[in-house]
């Protein structure tokens, strides 16, 4: 089962990653937990570039595609074949979010060029961890390049989020993230093992 983290800086995904691995492990059922962009042979390469470099918005598309498409073939497909399941800190609806309806690309274009970076491999189930960036923002100790990216900015990325998990709501799963840490993992957690007691 491929399970994706999705929602702005400073939600909390990172931390609600952590405890849906932990649960799994204390069921034992084996998961890896992995992220985009940072893993794999060229992603901690490609990260720096990213979160540190100003660049033109479309170098950075194809910064985050070459990333993901590695990250599938060399990470992903080979976890969801040996039967595990995999638990991803963003994926393809990310590049949606920020560079569709944040950046203004053509979002049909970026749905398409994220299936053939992805060989068409959609999550089973997206966690959309919802907060205001107000908020969010607040929480971060230190900000990378796309965190200082001005409100208005990170205010169409949820709506971006939304607006997919609107389009989809068998794969997604939206969670209130401005509860306390606790609360947003047990949530989490809930809906990752009533998914995979489905299967």
């Amino acid at each position: 089962m491929f399970i994706t983290f999705e929602g702005g800086d400073g939600a909390g995904k990172s931390t609600a990653v952590q405890s849906v691995a932990t649960a799994l492990a204390s069921n034992g059922i084996r998961a890896i937990v992995t992220r985009q962009p940072g893993d794999g042979p060229l992603g901690p390469s490609i990260r720096q570039l990213l979160l540190h470099r100003e660049m033109p918005a479309l170098s950075e598309l194809f910064l985050f595609l070459a990333d993901r498409n590695q990250h599938v073939e060399r990470i992903v497909r080979p976890a969801l074949e040996r039967g595990d399941v995999v638990l991803c800190d963003r994926y393809g609806d990310s590049t949606v979010a920020y560079q569709g309806y944040a950046r203004g690309l053509d979002v049909a274009l970026l749905k398409e060029l994220n299936g053939l970076a992805t060989g068409g491999l959609c999550p089973d189930l997206t966690l959309l961890l919802d907060l205001r960036p107000e908020v969010g923002l607040g929480r971060l100790e230190s900000k990378d390049r796309l965190d200082k990216e001005a409100l208005d900015f990170h205010r169409r990325i949820r709506e971006g989020f939304l607006a997919l998990a609107a389009e989809d709501p068998g794969r997604w799963r939206v969670i209130d993230a401005s509860r306390p840490a606790s609360e947003v993992s047990a949530e989490c957690v809930e809906a990752v093992m009533s998914r995979i007691e489905c299967r």
